[in-house]
């Protein structure tokens, strides 16, 4: 147990240390890591996973190694996977806080952190197309997509008040789905 312990946190330490841009940006290396290579979850899990993680409070990338963890060994698991994908971001972030005022100002410094930055709208940009690619499936699913894209890019619709709206509509179709198939049944 204890190897499996050390396992989950290695291998979330390694994604923490890995992944820049966030908790959308690690979903390729989380899928690779965790789908692909060590087979902890299926896309689908994963996906679902990541729902949630957008729905609850906290961070994504903490809440996805949460409940991978939790999957494996329970709260134990929980809790070292949790660690080792927050450890990096401790070490660096200590790290920067303790030197940026003596980098902030340098030109090449600020051209490095540009170029990241443009990295990082690559990878959101495949992670996102990704995603999308997965999860939408039917008719429904791309006007939820769409509607949901219009209510928080033109309208700016809080997210909270989306996802919500979006449970709500995936359960009551859900149920006209299984009325339909219980009338048809009869």
């Amino acid at each position: 147990m204890l190897r499996e312990l050390l396992v989950l946190f290695t291998t979330f330490f390694k994604i923490g240390l890995f992944t820049f841009g966030g908790g959308l940006a690690m979903l390729p290396l989380l899928e690779r890591e965790l789908v692909v290579k060590r087979g902890w979850t299926t896309s689908d899990e994963l996906l679902d996973y990541y729902a949630i993680a957008q729905s609850t409070p906290g961070i994504i990338a903490v809440n996805v190694s949460t409940f991978v963890g939790f999957k494996r060994q329970k709260i134990l698991g929980g809790i070292f996977a949790t660690v080792g994908v927050v450890t990096p971001s401790i070490i660096v972030i200590t790290i920067i806080a303790e030197f940026i005022s003596n980098f902030e100002d340098i030109v090449w410094v600020q051209k490095a952190l540009a170029g990241i930055n443009v990295a990082v709208a690559a990878l959101l940009t495949y992670s996102v197309f990704t995603f999308a690619k997965k999860t939408i499936k039917k008719w429904w699913h791309v006007l939820l997509y769409a509607g949901s894209f219009i209510a928080v890019y033109f309208f700016k619709v809080h997210t909270v008040i989306v996802i919500l709206c979006a449970a709500v509509m995936g359960i009551i179709i859900a149920l006209c789905s299984q009325k339909k198939k219980t009338g048809e049944e009869s």
